[in-house]
């Protein structure tokens, strides 16, 4: 669904999120334009994760209105979550990468799964986002033979592959140490200044302040915004 210059990537007004019958937040109000880069942080059980499974479908949005990359989520049918998350890249805190295909395999299951089937065309798609994340030279490897932050950059090119306007990370830096966690978030920066919009959960507060962008925090059923600055 095309939007216009002037729409929102993402557009949430009065909505309650809900896990089953368990209210997690209440009455959120938000708003991201294109090439928006937002921190959602918060305690464990604030409400991050599911804020971000109700962004791409897993959890129902109920009550208010929400629109995501021209998608409306109230009316969502179980038919068009597919084509909401083709415009969505998700990158997980545990990579979720399938251990029993090589990296270039992961990647071409993705392709393979979102209606692209022309295999050469699939091959130099794949080689593209592997040389956007520094990771050309590893399309042969299985990924236990992968670091971790190696992993997440295969993770990240996944979920560049269908040049999704909106990325959705849910603690991308959560396994990393703090030297590999500084070298994915300067790959998602270099992601941003590009133009995609991230929304980005994390706990890392050091992060936070290194890197520094607009922050939603979720707390006592609500979410806050505040500017994150350097000290």
């Amino acid at each position: 669904m095309p939007m216009s210059a002037t729409t929102p990537i993402l557009s949430l007004s009065n909505a309650d999120i809900y896990q089953g019958d368990h209210l997690i937040l209440s009455q959120i109000s938000l708003e991201m334009q294109e090439g928006d880069f937002v921190y959602l942080i918060g305690a464990t059980g604030s409400g991050k994760s599911s804020l971000l499974k109700t962004l791409y479908a897993d959890l129902p949005l109920t009550v208010g209105e929400g629109q995501l990359v021209g998608y409306d989520l109230p009316s969502m049918k179980d038919k068009d979550i597919p084509f909401l998350r083709r415009n969505l890249g998700i990158v997980f805190q545990d990579f979720q990468l399938l251990m029993d295909r090589s990296v270039f395999d992961n990647l071409d299951f993705v392709l393979q799964a979102t209606g692209h089937h022309n295999k050469s065309e699939n091959s130099d798609r794949i080689q593209q986002v592997l040389k956007r994340v520094s990771m050309a030279t590893k399309e042969h490897k299985m990924p236990y033979q992968l670091s971790g932050g190696e992993q997440q950059r295969v993770a990240i090119a996944r979920a560049l592959l269908n040049n999704p306007p909106l990325i959705l990370a849910d603690e991308p830096t959560g396994n990393l140490d703090p030297h590999t966690s500084e070298e994915i978030m300067h790959l998602m920066e270099e992601i941003s200044a590009s133009g995609r919009t991230i929304l980005m959960a994390t706990h890392d507060y050091a992060l936070l302040l290194k890197f520094p962008h607009p922050t939603w925090k979720c707390a006592n059923g609500g979410i806050s915004s505040t500017v994150q600055r350097t000290l």
